[in-house]
């Protein structure tokens, strides 16, 4: 379990694929009260690479619920799933904005074990998400 060195280039690259945002809850980096990190979709202590196609842009918040889970457990369906993974699943699939843009809503199993794994609807996400729709940069194109 070595951890593979990520070069500059790739850095730079998962941030510009991930248009600076978390590739999980979709914040912005540019108001994070946290650095973004280069986040393992499937672990490294679970046998991922550090392959351009395995790596996500993340807010150190879903990074850090994330942790090394690569599954979760949905209420609705009653069943651990695999948790979203942005290189081989489209956000849009999974995930849609509440009426007022303030949550994320799950349209799949996928989208809602997610959702609660990482807490992408925690309290300064949405104060942060009210901030940005009242100065018009929320919710994201």
């Amino acid at each position: 379990m070595s951890r593979e060195y990520i070069t500059k280039a790739n850095r730079g690259q998962v941030k510009n694929r991930g248009e600076n945002r978390c590739e999980y809850c979709q914040s912005p980096a540019s108001y994070a009260t946290q650095s973004f990190v280069i986040q393992h979709i499937i672990p490294v202590s679970k046998d991922g690479s550090s392959e351009l196609d395995n790596l996500a842009w993340s807010c150190g918040g879903c990074n850090s619920f994330k942790y090394n889970k690569v599954e979760a457990f949905d209420t609705l369906s009653q069943q651990n799933v695999s948790i979203f993974n942005p290189r081989m699943q489209k956000w849009n699939k999974h995930f849609n904005w509440s009426e007022d843009f303030f949550n994320i809503i799950g349209k799949t199993a996928t989208g809602r074990a997610t959702i609660q794994a990482l807490k992408m609807n925690r309290t300064g996400l949405i104060n942060l998400r009210t901030l940005l729709k009242l100065d018009g940069k929320h919710p994201p194109n």
